[in-house]
C-alpha cells in the first residue's frame, strides 16, 4: 500500500488545533445520530445484497472523500494522510459470543467491494480468531454493528492516544412514522477533525443512503 503523504505544517489551517488536541488537551468525541435509511433498505432488499456489507461500503466511500478521516502519524510523530483507507469491520463468530475483525480493500465500485467482502466473511468469520487475516494494514478504520439493539448514544471510552482514524458503530433499525432509521455513532480524535468535519461526514452519508441508486448498479 502507498505511504501516507506528509501534511505541510506551514500552510495547514488546522496545525494549531492539531497540536492542541493531540498534546495539550488530548481528547476524542462521539456524535450519535439517526439516519433515515428507508430508501436504502428497500434498495438493498430488492438487489439481494447484504445490508451490513453495503453499509460498510457507504461509510468507507464517504470517509475516503476527506483528508481528516484518513489521517495518521508517521514514525516520528508528523501528521500525514493516507491516499486511501480500508474498512475493518466486526463479524460475529457463528455459535459464539465473540467476533472476528475483518478488513477488505476499499473499492469505489460498490458491487466489486460487496462481492470481495462477502468472500472474506465466508472464508474467515468462522475461524474463532479475533484477527484471522493476520495483522491489519495501518491504513484502516473501524466499523462495527450492534444489530441486537438500537441506541441514542454510544461512546467508546479510551485514553486518547495517537489513533486518529474514525470509529463508526451502527445499531438496530428503528421504525418510526413509516420511516426506517439507523442509529449511527462516529468516534473521532479531536486532533484529526472538529465537529464541523464530522457533521459534514454524517450529512454526506445521509445523502448517499437517501439516494441508493448505486445499489442496483
Amino acid at each position: 500500500m502507498d505511504a501516507p503523504a506528509l501534511i505541510d505544517l506551514d500552510t495547514w489551517p488546522r496545525r494549531q488545533h492539531f497540536a492542541h488536541y493531540l498534546r495539550a488537551v488530548p481528547c476524542t468525541y462521539a456524535m450519535t445520530v439517526e439516519v433515515d435509511v428507508t430508501a436504502f433498505v428497500a434498495a438493498v432488499r430488492a438487489a439481494g445484497r447484504r445490508t451490513y456489507l453495503t453499509q460498510v461500503w457507504a461509510i468507507a466511500s464517504v470517509v475516503n472523500r476527506h483528508d481528516e478521516f484518513r489521517m495518521t502519524l508517521t514514525s516520528d510523530g508528523a501528521p500525514a494522510v493516507w491516499p486511501v483507507v480500508h474498512p475493518s469491520f466486526t463479524v460475529m463468530h457463528p455459535g459464539s459470543e465473540t467476533f472476528a475483525s475483518l478488513w477488505v480493500p476499499f473499492d469505489p465500485d460498490y458491487a466489486a467491494f460487496h462481492d470481495a467482502a462477502a468472500a472474506v466473511v465466508a472464508e474467515h468469520a468462522g475461524s474463532g480468531e479475533l484477527f484471522p487475516q493476520g495483522p491489519r494494514p495501518a491504513a484502516t478504520f473501524d466499523v462495527s454493528s450492534i444489530p441486537w439493539t438500537s441506541f441514542t448514544g454510544f461512546t467508546i471510552t479510551a485514553t486518547p492516544g495517537t489513533h486518529l482514524a474514525p470509529i463508526v458503530t451502527l445499531g438496530r433499525y428503528v421504525e418510526r412514522d413509516g420511516r426506517v432509521l439507523l442509529p449511527l455513532a462516529v468516534q473521532v480524535h479531536h486532533a484529526a477533525a472538529d465537529g464541523f468535519h464530522t457533521a459534514r461526514l454524517v450529512e454526506e452519508l445521509r445523502a448517499l443512503l437517501a439516494d441508493p441508486s448505486w445499489v442496483a448498479g
